[in-house]
C-alpha cells in the first residue's frame, strides 16, 4: 500500500515510517505541515494518508482540514487521522461525508502495533477504523442530543405512524390496541418531548417535526 504520513513530530513520524515499512507498506512521502500534504498527495497519488489533526502552520485543526480537502478532491484515498485526544467536533466533521476509507485513532493506540496496522489496512481497503473512545463519546453525544432517545419502542412506533398522517383510530388498528392505549402513548410522547398544550401550537404537528428531524 502506498502511504503518505503527515506528522509534525519528527520522532513520531520516524516511528510511523518504521512500523509501516516493516509491515510491507511503501511510504512514498512524509511531511510536517498541512499545506505540503495537499501537494504531496496530488503528486504521489497514495492509497492512504496518515494525518495528525493538529499541525503547522497554526497547530489547531490544519491536519483535519487538509484531510477533508483530500477526501473531497481524491475520494479514493483513505484517511487515517491521529489525535492526541478525542475531539468530537473534528470527528463529526470528518464523518459527515461518510465513513468509507476513514479512520480516527488516538495516538496512544499506536503503541498497540497490531491494532494500529489493522486500522491502516482496513482504511486503505475502503473500510473504517474508529477508536473505541471516539465511538463511545460520539454515541453519548448523539444520545444526549436525540430528542427521541427517551421514547419507548412502542412510543416510537406510534410517533412514526403519526408522521405518516394516521389518525388515532388508524394507529390503534395498525398496532392492534385500543384507542385509549394510543391516546395514552401520545400523551406520553408529548410529555417526554416537552410539548405542553398551548393555544398557538399544534402538539401533534410539533411531535411529527421532531421525528422528521432525527
Amino acid at each position: 500500500m502506498r502511504v503518505v504520513i503527515a506528522e509534525d513530530s519528527v520522532l513520531l513520524r520516524a516511528g510511523l515510517v518504521r512500523l509501516l515499512v516493516d509491515a510491507g507498506h511503501d511510504v512514498v512521502a512524509t511531511v510536517g505541515d498541512a499545506d505540503t500534504l495537499i501537494e504531496v498527495v496530488e503528486r504521489n497519488e497514495p492509497d492512504l494518508c496518515v494525518v495528525d489533526v493538529r499541525m503547522p502552520p497554526t497547530h489547531t485543526d490544519d491536519g483535519l482540514r487538509a484531510a477533508m480537502t483530500i477526501r473531497s478532491r481524491w475520494p479514493s484515498v483513505g484517511i487515517l487521522v491521529l489525535s492526541q485526544y478525542v475531539e468530537e467536533s473534528y470527528a463529526t466533521d470528518l464523518l459527515a461525508g461518510g465513513s468509507e476509507g476513514l479512520g480516527y485513532l488516538l495516538k496512544d493506540r499506536i503503541a498497540d502495533v497490531s491494532q494500529f496496522l489493522d486500522g491502516v489496512l482496513r482504511v486503505g481497503e475502503g473500510g473504517t477504523a474508529l477508536d473505541p473512545e471516539v465511538v463511545s463519546q460520539l454515541f453519548a453525544r448523539s444520545r444526549k442530543r436525540d430528542p427521541l432517545a427517551q421514547l419507548s419502542p412502542r412510543e416510537r412506533e406510534v410517533l412514526g405512524l403519526m408522521a405518516e398522517g394516521r389518525t388515532n383510530t388508524a394507529i390503534a388498528r395498525e398496532l392492534v390496541v385500543s384507542d385509549g392505549a394510543v391516546e395514552k402513548h401520545i400523551g406520553n410522547i408529548f410529555t417526554k418531548l416537552d410539548l405542553a398544550p398551548t393555544d398557538t401550537d399544534h402538539r401533534r404537528v410539533l411531535a411529527v417535526l421532531r421525528w422528521l428531524e432525527t
